[in-house]
């Protein structure tokens, strides 16, 4: 006798894989680039700006994505594409890439949950209007390739991962991070680093290595 909750389970299960956006479902073609084998897990939370954001082959997101290209989904933006994901992504849970201009995301980079990059942010220049309703001039963001970005970490405008870093979790990234290095805090310091003949070098905080 098969168990309901079994039944229920295996019926979930069919469900969130029906659900989901891939590369053959209708939505997927309101992308600039959606590519094969690429999937977003059932439910987003907010997705708009499709025709501005491109995704490559094989990159999955998880469930409560927010994926978004403007301030809303009927703007035109001056040019695109504004976000784009690489090969073989792996975007965890709760997820949230904001773009207004530029957002470039390298191949293998894999995320943990509630992870928010954006390109732009808030302005408090004018005080006669609250800093919500103002927009800071937007400023490229780029994460390279097979970076690894920790549990609840913040990228903001003007950021710029290299290759291979891993950020540790709760960090806010803000500056430049280098290739092969690990940074934590916010705002994100270096503390360990791979040189060419030494390996991998712990950066002690006399050596501290902050973000430009």
């Amino acid at each position: 006798m098969v168990a309901a909750s079994d039944v229920i389970a295996a019926g979930r299960r069919r469900f969130l894989l029906l659900a989901r956006i891939g590369a053959k479902s209708r939505h997927a073609k309101r992308f600039a680039q959606f590519g094969e084998c690429s999937a977003i897990a059932f439910p987003p939370t907010e997705i708009f700006g499709e025709r501005y954001i491109e995704i490559a082959t094989g990159t999955l997101f998880g469930p409560r994505l927010t994926l978004t290209a403007g301030f809303g989904p009927d703007q035109v933006l001056p040019h695109g594409p504004v976000v784009t994901i690489g090969h073989r992504c792996v975007i965890g849970q709760g997820n949230a890439i904001v773009g207004m201009s530029s957002i470039a995301i390298g191949d293998d980079v894999w995320t943990g949950h509630n992870v928010y990059i954006t390109d732009f942010n808030h302005g408090y220049e004018d005080l006669d209007v609250p800093p919500g309703l103002q927009m800071s001039a937007p400023r490229p963001v780029s994460i390279g390739d097979g970076v690894w970005l920790g549990n609840g970490v913040t990228v903001l405008g003007g950021a710029s991962i290299g290759k291979h870093a891993v950020i540790g979790a709760g960090s806010v990234v803000t500056g430049t991070i280098p290739d092969y290095s690990v940074a934590v805090g916010n705002p994100a310091r270096v503390i360990r680093q791979h040189i060419p003949g030494n390996g991998w070098v712990r950066v002690g905080p006399s050596t501290s290595m902050p973000v430009h």
